[in-house]
C-alpha cells in the first residue's frame, strides 16, 4: 500500500465503535458507560481536563488496559478481547518512549523487524518514513542527540511503519514548547491526512483540538459531555462545562425568563434570538463569547445595549481583553470580558473607570438552564 492512498475503498461509517465502556480502579469510576463512534480516516480528538478519563479510555481501545464492560469495535470485528499485538494499532505516547541505546532508522525499524520483514524492505520502509516526516539525515543519531521534535518525528514513524489500521495519539505534543507544537500539529494533521489513517487522539489542550480534530469529544468525570465538529463545539457548546472548558466565556447566572426570548438580570432586559427550552419564570445562566461583545456601539438591530464600567485591560498584541461590571443596579453588577482591537481601543479612548455601553448581540447569546 502506498503511504498516500487510503488503507481502504469499503464505507467510512463507524470504522472505530466504543460501546458503553466502563473502568473502575477501586471505587474510582474512570470511564462511565462511554460510546462514540469514529469514521475510517477520521482525527478523532478526546479533550478534558486532567483526570477525565481519556488517557484510560485510549488503553482500552489501544488494549493496553481491559475495560471491565462494554465492547471496542474496530472495522466491525469485537476486539475487546484481544491484546494490543493483535490490533493492529500504532501507538505514540506522551513521553515518546524510543530505545535511546537505539539510532532514529533502527528505532522506525523495530516493529518492521518484529513482523519478519526482510532486511531489504526493512531499509526501504524505513527510508520512506525517514524523508515522509523530515528527518532525512538524522537517521543515525540517537534520541539524545535530537530535539523534542524530532524525537516526536521518530515515535510518529515507528508507530505508523508497520501501516496500523488505527493510529493512537497519547498528548504526543505536550511536551514541546509552544512554538514548536503549533508547527508539528500541522505537521502530524498533513500527515495524517495524507496516510488516511483513523487516528484517536487525546489531548487536554482545546488549541490543539480545534486546530487538528475532525471531529472532538468533550469528557469529564469519565463521561462524554458533547461530540461535534470543532465548529459546533466552540460556538454551540451543549453544556455550560463545554463551554468553559473550550476558549473564553462570559457567564450571566441567575437570569430570569420573563417571555419567550426575554431573561431579566437585575434592572437589565436580555433577549435571545434562538428558541430556548427554559420555562417562563425559572431561573437560567446565558453565555457570550468575549469575541461577540461588541463595545461603544450604538445599539442599532439590537435589545441589549447595556452600560458597563472598565475594571481592567490587558495587553495581547493585535487585540485586548477588556474586563468589566456590567451595571444591573445601584449596587449590583455581573463582571464579563471583551476582546476588543487595540485600535478600538485608542479610538475610544477606554481606560480604567472608563463608563461604556457594550452590545451583546441577541444572535450571540447562549441560554442553559441554571
Amino acid at each position: 500500500m502506498s503511504l498516500s492512498e487510503p488503507e481502504s475503498s469499503r464505507s467510512p461509517e463507524g470504522y472505530l465503535k466504543v460501546e458503553n465502556v466502563s473502568k473502575r480502579f477501586g471505587r474510582f469510576k474512570a470511564l462511565d458507560n462511554v460510546s462514540f463512534t469514529s469514521n475510517r480516516g477520521e482525527l478523532l480528538c478526546i479533550l478534558g481536563p486532567s483526570g477525565c478519563g481519556k488517557t484510560t479510555l485510549l488503553r482500552a481501545v489501544a488494549g493496553l488496559d481491559r475495560q471491565d464492560g462494554g465492547r471496542v469495535l474496530l472495522d466491525g470485528c469485537d476486539v475487546s478481547h484481544l491484546p494490543v499485538s493483535r490490533r493492529n494499532v500504532g501507538i505514540v505516547f506522551q513521553s515518546y518512549a524510543l530505545f535511546p541505546n537505539l539510532t532514529a532508522s533502527r528505532n522506525i525499524a523495530y516493529g518492521l523487524r518484529t513482523r519478519g520483514l526482510g532486511k531489504s524492505r526493512v531499509t526501504e520502509r524505513v527510508e520512506e518514513l525517514l524523508t515522509l516526516v523530515g528527518l532525512q539525515g538524522h537517521d543515525r543519531k540517537y534520541p539524545a542527540q535530537l530535539s523534542g521534535g524530532q524525537q516526536q518525528r521518530v515515535a510518529l514513524a515507528r508507530a505508523i511503519a508497520p501501516s496500523p489500521s488505527l493510529l493512537l495519539l497519547d498528548e504526543p505534543l505536550s511536551a514541546l514548547d509552544a512554538q514548536v507544537r503549533a508547527r508539528l500539529r500541522m505537521e502530524i494533521r498533513s500527515l495524517q491526512q495524507r496516510l488516511g489513517v483513523t487516528t484517536l487522539m487525546v489531548t487536554h489542550d482545546q488549541e490543539e483540538a480545534l486546530a487538528m480534530a475532525d471531529r472532538i469529544l468533550v469528557m469529564d468525570k469519565g463521561r462524554v459531555l458533547q461530540a461535534g465538529t470543532p465548529d459546533e463545539i466552540y460556538s454551540r457548546p451543549a453544556c455550560p462545562f463545554v463551554a468553559s472548558f473550550i476558549g473564553s466565556m462570559n457567564f450571566i447566572r441567575d437570569a430570569v425568563k420573563e417571555a419567550p426570548r426575554v431573561f431579566r438580570k437585575g434592572n437589565l432586559r436580555l433577549v435571545v434570538e434562538e428558541y430556548d427550552p427554559v420555562p417562563e419564570g425559572s431561573q437560567a445562566i446565558l453565555a457570550i463569547r468575549p469575541e461577540d461583545i461588541l463595545i461603544g456601539g450604538n445599539g442599532e438591530g439590537s435589545g441589549n445595549l447595556l452600560p458597563a464600567e472598565v475594571r481592567r485591560l490587558e495587553y495581547r498584541g493585535a487585540n485586548y481583553r477588556v474586563e468589566m461590571n456590567l451595571i444591573l443596579e445601584d449596587t449590583e453588577t455581573a463582571l464579563i470580558e471583551a476582546d476588543v482591537t487595540a485600535e478600538r481601543v485608542r479610538g475610544l479612548r477606554i481606560g480604567e473607570k472608563t463608563r461604556i455601553h457594550v452590545d451583546l448581540p441577541t444572535n450571540r447569546l447562549l441560554v442553559y438552564a441554571a
